[in-house]
């Protein structure tokens, strides 16, 4: 039996004509727009955010984009100049740098992925090291929270100067992030809406597509990029903020204060007009002028050097991975292994052929160190396979090990590593120093004599290879 009150509210919904679903709708939660962003910013240790500051001021004062951070690491192994915290103390100061230095710039929302900041120049390294798959999930789930057009990241690729693993390892996650984040079969738990109340697992979000990813590089050679993607005026004066780009980028990046308290007590004291004699020398300026953002992909049809925002919408591109197939001719053949080998693989995986490569290869290394040279051998699988391998190497340095002959197991691929002695140079002769070529030829049983080069650069410093 209905109540009294049940009835005579029946009786009044009938009487006026209107349909018993005719109620106010009950309110479903929409997507969290605080989070949503323009401008995704994914760097590998608190103070690499200063690659592109001078961009994204320009894009947050003027022309009103969000933009977000993510930093792969703490920067817990680096050095701190300013005090005497390392390790996990010196990281907790520097994730607070991190976020002072962004809040600068008016970028409130700031995140931290759970790699270990890795003193190696070995990309392959720094993603074991993090836990590859992990940071990957967390990271796509941030993807797919705030939901960026644009991403500025690490270039993925080894140059003399860019040539830290954390960095490089950022490039590939934010790759592999970028062509996974739409797909609802990866990291579905992401997507799956919650079960319970107090649901702690299910994350409810949404696949996201981010449109384009650029990338910047603190290669010793910067020209080299000149022309792979639109260019921006650092010195340009801001109409609100009534300063240039790179000053705005400047202030943003005092807050480092545990790298680099020495050059923020000098600059801090100097004036507007001894700034701008720092920045308009191009051996002291901290930015190029113009900033050139390196086009690497974008989901819809773009030019290189388009404007970042340009080109949004429309036919997506299409791209066709190739596979993975290690050898596809199935011919003998010997190529650099290590993170060059990867990179060659990861370039036609992902659809970024249209990155440059250092040719001939290229590393810099401490002088006085060991320098690697690593290699995969393709042969045939069925049987073993002999080879001779020969190392020419400057005048000075010592072939340690690697030279001579090998019979290697029956397999597709070996992988095989050479190990050179580099000498150790004076200040004087290390300030002279150039490339010096490094030559490995193999050949075998059905692999005609082939040749290997890698140009070393030696210096006073440097992270291990």
């Amino acid at each position: 039996m209905r109540s009294y009150l049940e009835r005579i509210v029946l009786l009044a919904i009938l009487g006026l004509g209107l349909p018993l679903w005719a109620q106010t709708p009950q309110k479903v939660n929409p997507p969290d727009d605080r989070y949503k962003v323009d401008i995704l910013e994914v760097v590998a240790h608190p103070d690499d955010e200063a690659f592109f500051t001078p961009y994204l001021a320009r894009e947050i004062y003027d022309n009103h984009k969000r933009a977000a951070v993510i930093f792969s690491t703490h920067g817990g192994s680096g050095v701190n100049r300013f005090t005497r915290e390392r390790g996990p103390a010196m990281a907790n100061e520097r994730e607070i740098e991190a976020r002072q230095a962004c809040a600068k710039l008016g970028i409130q929302n700031v995140w931290f992925l759970d790699g270990k900041d890795t003193a190696s120049q070995d990309v392959l390294i720094s993603l074991s090291n993090w836990g590859h798959g992990a940071n990957l999930e967390k990271l796509v789930g941030l993807i797919r929270l705030t939901r960026p057009e644009v991403i500025l990241t690490h270039y993925p690729g080894v140059f003399i100067g860019e040539n830290h693993g954390d960095h490089q390892a950022t490039g590939v996650l934010v790759v592999e992030a970028f062509d996974v984040a739409a797909d609802p079969t990866v990291f579905p738990s992401q997507l799956a809406g919650d079960m319970s109340h107090y649901e702690s697992y299910l994350s409810n979000l949404k696949t996201w597509q981010p449109k384009k990813i650029y990338f910047g590089s603190d290669a010793n050679d910067g020209k080299q990029f000149e022309g792979s993607g639109p260019t921006y005026s650092v010195r340009e004066i801001s109409p609100s903020q009534k300063k240039p780009y790179w000053l705005l980028a400047m202030e943003s990046a005092m807050a480092h204060r545990t790298q680099f308290p020495d050059e923020i007590d000098r600059l801090s004291k100097m004036s507007d007009a001894e700034l701008e004699k720092i920045m308009n020398n191009p051996d002291s300026s901290w930015w190029p002028e113009p900033m050139t953002l390196i086009f690497g992909k974008s989901y819809y049809p773009t030019k290189l050097t388009d404007d970042v925002f340009a080109n949004l919408q429309g036919t997506h591109a299409g791209c066709t991975p190739s596979g993975g197939v290690e050898n596809p001719s199935g011919a003998p053949h010997v190529t650099l292994g290590g993170p060059w080998g990867f990179y060659e693989y990861f370039r036609k995986e992902h659809c970024l052929e249209n990155l440059r490569v250092a040719n001939p290869p290229e590393i810099g290394v401490k002088s006085g160190t060991a320098l690697s040279v690593p290699l995969t051998i393709y042969h045939d699988e069925k049987k073993t396979q002999e080879v001779e391998i020969k190392v020419e190497a400057p005048a000075g340095w010592k072939i340690v090990s690697g030279s001579g002959q090998f019979l290697l197991p029956a397999e597709a691929s070996t992988n095989f590593r050479v190990e050179i002695e580099t000498p150790t140079l004076s200040q004087d002769e290390l300030k002279k120093a150039t490339r010096q070529p490094v030559k490995v030829l193999v050949q075998g049983d059905g692999m005609t004599e082939q040749e290997l080069r890698i140009d070393v650069l030696l210096r006073p410093n440097g992270i291990p290879e």
